[in-house]
């Protein structure tokens, strides 16, 4: 008996050895590569602000309240060198796609029309849903205003050419894109 009771007791000072050990080498692990990896996010973000804006001089950064429900959405609101506001990169999303959460960088210019998007983040099924972050899909929205374009999938009275066989991944893609308009539009007066 006392031999059962030794084997029981090593095992668990062995069990809580090795979860001490593996949580310390976790800390570790997760302190050294936090810093490079918010680095490697704010340069992605950078570049997708370049992208879908026309050169600016200043960026001033500020949240909205998003027209379709009550969050908040990052703006990045462009001005030149004579304080002109040029127009906003919107940081817009859905959770209506096939695999949940898509989010976009749409660049919308001062006078409501989208001058590019582009796809920060989705999971979409590759080779069908991935397509939205193809030239031939998202540029249908270049240079296109919400009222004299109805973003909404053809299949669903709209004007945008729906990618084959990912009409769920293209009507999330156009919900992130009318967030980000709609909101654009109901605080257009306060940029």
């Amino acid at each position: 008996m006392a031999a059962k009771k030794d084997t029981l007791i090593n095992m668990f000072v062995a069990l809580f050895v090795i979860c001490i050990v593996s949580g310390g080498v976790l800390g570790v692990v997760y302190n050294a590569t936090k810093d490079p990896i918010a680095a490697a996010e704010a340069a992605k973000k950078t570049k997708a602000i370049k992208n879908v804006l026309p050169e600016f001089y200043e960026l001033k950064e500020t949240t909205v309240k998003s027209a379709m429900e009550d969050v908040e959405i990052p703006f990045h609101l462009a001005y030149d060198a004579d304080n002109n506001f040029i127009g906003a990169a919107v940081e817009t999303f859905t959770n209506k796609g096939f695999s949940g959460n898509i989010s976009l960088m749409v660049g919308i210019l001062a006078d409501g029309s989208i001058k590019n998007i582009t796809v920060l983040q989705h999971a979409e099924t590759p080779g069908l849903g991935s397509k939205m972050s193809e030239p031939e899909f998202k540029d249908q929205f270049n240079d296109k205003k919400a009222g004299s374009f109805n973003i909404k999938v053809k299949k669903d009275g709209g004007d945008v050419d729906a990618i084959t066989a990912a009409t769920i991944s293209s009507r999330a893609f156009c919900d992130a894109v009318n967030r980000a308009l709609l909101t654009f539009e109901n605080n257009k007066g306060g940029f």
